[in-house]
């Protein structure tokens, strides 16, 4: 059995094979944090990565959106050929890396219109871009969508169903959605059922994604509590997560969500990339971790040298 995250030095975080991730995060129980970023928008801090920052901050796990596997993108990271970009993220940050990829339709893509965040070849939940996003070093592909993209939850069984096809054997899959993406009817409670991690479950994810109590309408600790749980029964692992634009809210609002997060009893922790455009604030960053994790724990994945 691998360590727990808690444990792990930069070294072994980014080196993890998939059964190793998924035992090293269960093994933490409810301690891992993740922090989303975006890579096509200037940084925070100009010259150094959104990433990198949210990994100074105290996250464990990277994850990428809006990143393009055909054609990668990440403001301030040096120049290396495109295949080597998300191990470059690794060798600046010492964390695991993981991707959304966004199942979409084309009529909802033509509905959004909006250049920089209009969907590009390399980001749709496809089959070939998985094998890239595996090829590339990730350690974790999301099937979830942006706001307004029109992803649903039909969508992205489909999508599941032809990725664990071709990459369930060597990367961790998580499926699942933080709002509703401007899908009709997929609102409040619809966002996730029970029925939709059975389906999810079956297609061949190993995370379930769901929203945290607190930032969607109607989704509160008790309905996410018993969809956890449901989840662990079938063998799956969780991730609950902050998509609402809250990442950007004061430290108490962040710290109350953490701790309904953890009374939910889900796996992974996940803080989202719109407090600045960009990232979550950092001090919020800071606050989740500390929240869930207490300082020990947390200073010491701010503090650990990337050299060890």
């Amino acid at each position: 059995m691998a360590k727990r995250i808690l444990n792990m030095t930069p070294a072994e975080l980014t080196n993890l094979t998939k059964q190793d991730f998924l035992s090293a995060v269960a093994g933490s129980e409810g301690r891992v944090l993740a922090s989303e970023t975006i890579g096509i928008t200037m940084p925070i801090l100009t010259d150094v990565t959104n990433a990198e920052f949210a990994a100074s901050m105290g996250a464990d796990l990277i994850l990428l959106n809006m990143f393009d596997v055909k054609e990668p993108r990440i403001e301030a990271l040096p120049a290396v050929d495109k295949t080597e970009v998300v191990r470059e993220v690794k060798r600046l940050t010492g964390r695991m890396v993981g991707i959304n990829l966004e199942p979409v339709d084309e009529q909802a893509i033509s509905e959004h219109s909006e250049t920089l965040w209009a969907m590009s070849a390399g980001r749709y939940a496809t089959a070939e871009n998985a094998v890239l996003a595996q090829k590339m070093g990730v350690d974790m592909i999301v099937l979830t969508g942006n706001p307004g993209n029109g992803v649903s939850n039909e969508a992205i069984v489909a999508s599941l169903k032809s990725i664990s096809a071709a990459v369930g054997d060597n990367i961790a899959l998580a499926a699942g959605k933080m709002h509703a993406s401007g899908v009709i009817g997929e609102g409040g409670q619809n966002i996730i059922t029970r029925e939709d991690i059975l389906q999810f479950s079956k297609a061949g994810a190993d995370v379930i994604l769901m929203p945290a109590p607190g930032t969607v309408p109607g989704i509160t600790t008790e309905y996410i509590r018993e969809l956890v749980a449901y989840a662990h029964s079938l063998g799956k692992l969780t991730i609950t997560a902050i998509g609402t634009s809250q990442e950007g809210a004061d430290t108490d609002t962040i710290r109350r969500i953490a701790l309904e997060c953890k009374m939910t009893g889900t796996d992974i922790h996940h803080i989202g990339d719109s407090g600045c455009v960009g990232m979550a604030l950092p001090e919020n960053i800071m606050a989740y971790s500390v929240a869930i994790r207490g300082i020990r724990h947390t200073y010491h994945r701010m503090a650990q040298s990337l050299a060890r």
